[in-house]
């Protein structure tokens, strides 16, 4: 069996790419049904969000099984296996291990130490686990990343100040604005006119973030009012009105900022919604949802300029030095969370011989207990029947202990296969 681990992200493939094999949650069981479905499969979870897709698996072989979860890909995004392909990395075993912590830690994010992602991995497990596709191997693996994740944010100062992908954009959005006055420095929000679609978790980060940054006001869109008014109370500092998403031509023809961030499939801002409003003054939009609500043709509309998370990287850029001295904090405690897990799957490899050695024990014990209770004849009480045979399993179990304690643990590979091997001998185990 081996670990894996295919995907994309935002280091591998443009968000065009990376919004063709986006995975909602309302698909996940299926589309772990369908991974499971090969017989190469024998475990699975997705990792998927606005930045990456990744499907770790728990596999017969390495390069079939690779093959299997490129096929799967290639069939959900309707890519051929040409254009996937050169956006795919994978990776075996150790490293693929090393990859899971460190995309819990944040520190393969786009924002470097961005918090969200450990709650995104945390929803993968939960996910695996409610469809029944994670087994004892990934779920121990999800588990240990899900504690590497939490050591990172209380043992580092990785996470001390760490920005997510909505302040980010409201960054992006400062940076733009400041540019547009001759400035290369983030300006305050307060004199625009602000909108943000959606309601879920993102657009309460925007909303937090919005009103840092100096915001007077937001309008909040979504396709339902009471969540939007439900978020909107979260905030009482900050001015919000909630609008359906019926509004969405009225406001974009008066606000001067707007975010997006809602779970459509397809973009719900385009050149043919824009081109007919009467827009008086620039408009920004700044898109942070995959797939995109904002389609690309928005960019060409005059007096409307439009980024998606691809263009957060300019933000990131100037907040990434002082950062990456952070990440060199976590680098070690990473490398003790990896070593944990794969000692503890090294140690696997011992538990066929420890079951065998302690079914022969078990043979051998049940056989010499039955001699000895015919020679006591029927004046042997039941309760002294069952006092010598709790006395017997106490002294197979004394013997096993330190045996089956040393074959567990941890020790290279070679030591433990020799280990085995003299057990083997020695009690004339069978090594299939």
């Amino acid at each position: 069996m081996h670990i894996s681990v295919v995907g994309l992200s935002h280091r591998t493939a443009p968000v065009e790419i990376r919004e063709r094999l986006s995975i909602p949650e309302q698909t996940m069981e299926t589309s772990l049904q369908s991974l499971r479905g090969n017989e190469q499969v024998l475990e699975a979870s997705i990792l998927s969000t606005c930045n990456r897709l990744e499907i770790y698996t728990l596999v017969r072989n390495p390069d079939l099984g690779v093959s299997a979860v490129s096929d799967f890909l290639s069939s959900h995004s309707g890519l051929e296996t040409g254009e996937l392909t050169p956006h795919l990395f994978s990776y075996h075993h150790e490293d693929a291990v090393d990859h899971l912590m460190r995309v819990a830690a944040g520190l393969d994010s786009l924002v470097l130490g961005e918090g969200q992602i450990l709650s995104q991995v945390k929803k993968m497990m939960r996910l695996g686990q409610e469809h029944k596709s994670l087994g004892p191997i990934l779920n121990r693996l999800l588990t240990q990343a899900v504690t590497t994740g939490k050591r990172v944010r209380s043992e580092t100062n990785l996470g001390t100040g760490a920005v997510s992908i909505s302040s980010a954009a409201v960054e992006l959005a400062q940076l733009k604005l400041g540019q547009s006055r001759g400035l290369d420095q983030l300006v305050t929000l307060e004199s625009e006119q602000i909108a943000v679609v959606g309601a879920g978790r993102m657009s309460r980060l925007l909303l937090q973030h919005l009103q840092a940054k100096g915001a007077s006001g937001v309008v909040l869109l979504n396709r339902t009012v009471e969540r939007a008014e439900q978020l909107s109370a979260d905030f009482p500092d900050l001015p919000v009105q909630c609008r359906p998403l019926s509004d969405l031509d009225q406001y974009l023809s008066t606000c001067s900022l707007m975010f997006t961030s809602t779970a459509a499939d397809e973009p719900i801002i385009d050149a043919a919604r824009l081109a007919p409003l009467n827009r008086r003054s620039k408009l920004r939009l700044i898109d942070i949802g995959v797939p995109r609500n904002i389609a690309a043709d928005a960019a060409d509309m005059d007096g409307v300029e439009s980024h998606d998370v691809d263009d957060l990287q300019e933000v990131v850029a100037r907040n990434q030095e002082a950062r990456q001295a952070m990440a060199r904090e976590a680098e070690q405690l990473l490398q003790q969370e990896a070593q944990q897990f794969l000692e503890w799957w090294d140690s696997l490899e011992a538990v066929p011989t420890i079951n065998q050695l302690r079914s022969s024990m078990e043979s051998i014990r049940t056989e010499e207990l039955q001699k000895a209770l015919s020679r006591m004849g029927p004046d042997f009480s039941a309760r002294e029947r069952k006092v010598v045979e709790a006395l017997s399993k106490g002294i197979i179990n004394k013997i096993l202990h330190t045996p089956v304690t040393q074959l567990r643990a941890p020790q290279t590979r070679q030591d433990r296969q020799q280990a085995l091997r003299i057990v083997e001998r020695l009690f004339d185990l069978d090594p299939s």
